[in-house]
């Protein structure tokens, strides 16, 4: 019989390789002790075995329910047990994207997402549908709604990756974010063990079908959040399914569209401009500051210009939560919300971020300004507010002493009961706020006082910790009534709290997820709304109904509920399918065993442009893999002006010839001695479809500025054989 326990089996038998690995110090080691490990799973008497699953449990992505006895026989097999709401588990999609680049189902392996709900809302189908469409999941899913499988396994985290072999037996297990290395050395070693054995089963249909295949265009793909100016002449809207942002008009007319339809990170005249699931927006005068989510930037769309820059951020995911970098040089990690304030300076000289992926609150410096009781800070500068980066309910006099749970939603209150941001704190299912006098961390309503229980949530009106919220995303100050509204996502709800009395109730929706429009506030629905905002003197409500992607008005006065009608006839500037990019390339940490090449050192001046010629040499009888993601990324560790604005990265799609880096030195050239870095990271297999690695070599090359401003290219050529 199988083991009935099987991570709890796991877990010793892995330690010990998970402890080998940390000794090796290179690949080949590395998947030579991956294989000896295999082998003595395969020589044990019975097998750590998955059970099945569940039959009658719901599927998308596929045409007829998967079965590890059947379909998924013979394959490699990857069990992402994931909840949509976690941005540790979103944070974990790139890298199966990659994976199921490099290693399809045609190579025998299959990845299949196992979603086991932590809030009541997360297991209708429905949910589950428009998460696996907001987040590009390609592969199958199983909506196992009552965690079946997870409490079979003794899963005990978001997200968990497991990986089995032909035969249901449980090979892996990978717990949180941050393991795409162990992934593909895990997954690449797997395959090539069991196609040595004979085991493994590859090609073969398992009856694949994209869900979003079946659904009709809409004009909005799940707008996250909404912003309005002062005027109520203009209104933001982050269509984030679209991957673009919207100027609208009062009446909906499209004004501008920014990105889209391709996602990527591009800079430059607003037609050309492109962004990855965009969420938190803020407008001031004829400035549009984005937070560019699963880019993990902060951009700013000048409209006077019509031009689209990066503030802050470096198209990776950041780990940093100290910050205090200049903005371009400060890695960030997925910016959910923005709002414009002031803290130690002049009016709007600062940019609060709900930084969602590192549970805090950080602030980016549009001028000179001072945060509360702390140090004061140059303009461009990106730093940590509040929020200690563990993922806590907990309240502290001391902002960086407090916990943060995923925060979503911001707004400035700057008035009585007192200066402050409110934030929606989605994992907590609480709201709280934050003083812009001391920094100190309070609660206003949802949760419970245990500041480690992250599953007090509901739907229940009442004062403080009374009151009851479920995954909150979105808050709004209306400065005209001292009324703070929220989006209570999962409850499809929006929600008005008192700051003064702590009263929380409901202002409209019925609570049932779907797209009625009242008569009345109660009769009215919304489905996951995700972002609010206040407009026209106080007097009207807009509201990004995200699943419903559409936007809908509530007027305060009448009490009645419209949609506002998006019209997108003549936009001058939208982008054509031409500037379509592919996905931000995840950058992974250089390897050990990564070559370097020291290329000799260059005089160059202000202006003048360095082409990089690598030369790079595969082994005989091998080539690229076409299905890996082979790229180069470049970098100047300490002096990143010399990058900044410059395209960090890129495909390698042929080695047949030179790779051709280029990088023009600004006319703000800083250093005397910086160090261009090109690290290459090239898959390849043998010609027979044999054996498949990957291998790392970073080329240096270091600088020398003269004064001088100059023109030209300055050629170099270095080579570099695996």
């Amino acid at each position: 019989m199988a083991d009935q326990s099987s991570l709890t089996a796991l877990f010793p038998i892995q330690s010990e390789l998970d402890y080998a690995l940390e000794d090796a110090t290179s690949d080949q080691e590395k998947e030579n002790i991956v294989h000896e490990y295999l082998k003595k799973l395969d020589d044990r008497k019975e097998d750590l075995k998955v059970p099945d699953f569940a039959e009658g449990l719901e599927w998308l992505n596929t045409e007829h329910p998967l079965s590890l006895e059947s379909e998924l026989s013979g394959k490699v097999v990857v069990l992402d047990f994931f909840t949509y709401c976690c941005i540790n588990c979103i944070h974990v999609l790139p890298d199966l994207h990659l994976l199921e680049q490099r290693h399809s189902v045609k190579d025998g392996l299959v990845v299949v997402g196992v979603h086991s709900a932590k809030f009541p809302n997360e297991r209708v189908l429905q949910n589950v549908q428009s998460a696996v469409l907001r987040y590009d999941i390609t592969h199958p899913v199983v909506n196992d709604g009552d965690a079946r499988l997870w409490h079979a396994l003794e899963v005990s985290c978001w997200p968990t990756l497991l990986l089995l072999g032909p035969r249901g037996n449980l090979l892996f297990s990978l717990v949180g974010e941050g393991h795409r290395e162990r992934l593909f050395l895990f997954a690449g070693a797997a395959l090539q063990h069991y196609r040595a054995t004979g085991e493994l089963r590859a090609g073969g249909d398992i009856g694949l079908r994209l869900y979003r295949d079946s659904l009709p265009p809409s004009i909005l793909s799940f707008p996250g959040k909404v912003a309005a100016e002062p005027s109520g002449k203009r209104l933001v809207v982050a269509d984030t399914g679209h991957h673009r942002v919207l100027v609208l008009s009062a009446t909906g007319g499209v004004l501008h569209a920014v990105g889209g339809p391709g996602i990527g990170w591009k800079d430059g005249h607003i037609s050309e401009a492109l962004f990855s699931s965009p969420q938190g927006v803020a407008m001031k005068g004829e400035a549009v500051y984005v937070a560019d989510t699963e880019n993990h930037l902060i951009r700013k769309i000048d409209l006077s210009e019509g031009r689209v820059s990066t503030l802050a951020g470096m198209g990776l995911q950041g780990t940093d939560k100290e910050g205090g970098g200049m903005g371009p040089q400060q890695p960030i990690s997925s910016p959910w919300d923005l709002a414009l304030g002031t803290a130690g300076g002049e009016e709007d000289n600062v940019l609060w971020i709900a930084m969602a992926g590192t549970h805090q609150i950080w602030a980016l410096f549009l001028e000179d300004g001072k945060l509360p009781k702390g140090s004061e800070f140059k303009k461009g500068t990106c730093v940590r507010f509040a929020g200690s980066g563990n993922e806590e309910n907990r309240n502290n006099a001391y902002p960086h002493k407090a916990g943060l749970a995923q925060p979503s939603g911001l707004t400035v209150a700057p008035a009585e009961p007192g200066s402050c941001l409110y934030v929606a704190d989605s994992e907590s299912s609480t709201v709280r706020s934050v003083s812009l006098k001391d920094g100190a961390v309070k609660h206003l309503v949802g949760g419970e006082r245990d500041p480690m229980n992250l599953f007090a949530f509901g739907d229940v009106d009442g004062a403080g910790i009374n009151a009851k919220l479920q995954h909150p995303l979105g808050v709004a100050w209306n400065p005209h009534n001292g009324l703070l509204y929220v989006a209570d996502s999962y409850n499809h709800k929006i929600k008005v709290v008192d700051p003064k009395s702590k009263q929380c109730g409901v202002l409209a929706g019925s609570g049932t997820a779907s797209d009625a429009l009242g008569p009345g506030f109660d009769q009215a629905a919304f489905n996951e709304p995700g972002g609010l905002c206040v407009g026209e003197s106080g007097a009207v409500l807009y509201i990004a109904d995200t699943n419903n992607h559409r936007i809908k008005i509530l007027d305060l006065e009448a009490r009645t509920v419209s949609l506002l009608s998006v019209v997108a006839e003549d936009v001058v500037d939208a982008p054509t399918s031409s500037s379509a990019s592919t996905r931000p390339i995840k950058i992974p940490k250089l390897p050990k065993s990564a070559a370097r090449v020291e290329v000799p050192a260059l005089t160059v001046s202000p202006g003048q442009t360095v082409s990089l010629d690598l030369v790079l040499s595969l082994p005989d009888g091998t080539k690229l893999t076409q299905e890996a993601p082979s790229f180069w990324a470049m970098s100047s560790e300490g002096n990143e002006w010399l990058v900044e604005g410059q395209c960090p990265s890129g495909d390698i799609v042929d080695v047949s010839r030179p790779l051709t880096v280029a990088v023009t030195v600004p006319a703000t050239a800083r250093s005397p001695d910086p160090t261009l870095s090109v690290d290459a990271y090239v898959y390849f297999c043998s010609a027979d479809g044999g054996a498949c690695m990957m291998r790392a070599v970073s080329f240096r090359q270091p600088l020398s500025i003269d004064r001088t401003p100059k023109d030209g290219t300055v050629k170099v050529t270095a080579s570099h054989s695996f």
